[in-house]
């Protein structure tokens, strides 16, 4: 568990700091993509550790994430990087980092730090719509109630953090070439001949040709 909890400790510090430095120069519609359905990179710089990271670089990983709209009930599969956002109509969904245990750990989870942006009218006001960031921080797999999206109409969770460790992939390579089924060698026992088909009587061949 303390192996877990460091693992996601760092990226955790790093993508907090790069988030609170995103929202102290720029707005909130500045982060916000204009375009719709379309994954698309921000400037936001991406959460590395210090010294070599274990596994996929964080650039390089992806987060499958599920979005719903709990006033239609609809729900999407979000495929973003760190440093993607998208964009459904009113609702924005930002990905900083994702991390998942390393293969040998006790305690399997995954996680995404993510950004929720929504368009709307701050509550209790009459003002016009604007679009405020409602949710930062990280959302586990394993461990949902860790931290809660608490929103009346979006809610976004983690399904899996894409990415490998070293040794991982030779691993999977060897297990598949060990499921395969072995080729059927040849029997070395002495074969039994096919026994041979009766002779016709001759008066069978009288009774056929009559017919």
């Amino acid at each position: 568990m303390t192996l877990r909890r460091n693992l996601l400790l760092v990226p955790l510090i790093a993508a907090t700091l790069a988030g609170c430095d995103m929202l102290g120069t720029k707005s909130d519609t500045a982060a916000a993509p204009a375009k719709t359905g379309k994954a698309q990179p921000t400037n936001d710089k991406i959460a590395v550790t210090e010294g070599d990271s274990i596994g996929t670089p964080m650039a390089e990983r992806v987060a499958v994430l599920g979005l719903l709209n709990k006033r239609n009930g609809q729900t999407r599969d979000i495929d973003l990087k760190p440093g993607e956002a998208i964009r459904f109509g009113k609702v924005v969904v930002r990905l900083r980092a994702c991390e998942k245990t390393a293969p040998w750990e006790t305690y399997p989870d995954q996680g995404a730090f993510v950004q929720l942006l929504v368009n709307e009218r701050p509550p209790g006001t009459t003002e016009a719509e604007r679009w405020r960031q409602v949710f930062s921080g990280w959302l586990f797999k394993e461990n949902p109630a860790a931290n809660v999206v608490e929103h009346p109409i979006y809610d976004v969770w983690v399904k899996s953090c894409k990415m490998s460790f070293p040794g991982e992939e030779e691993a999977l390579e060897e297990k598949s070439d060990d499921a395969a089924p072995a080729a059927k060698a040849p029997s070395k026992a002495p074969q039994t001949p096919a026994p041979a088909a009766p002779a016709a009587n001759e008066g069978d061949a009288e009774e056929t040709t009559e017919a």
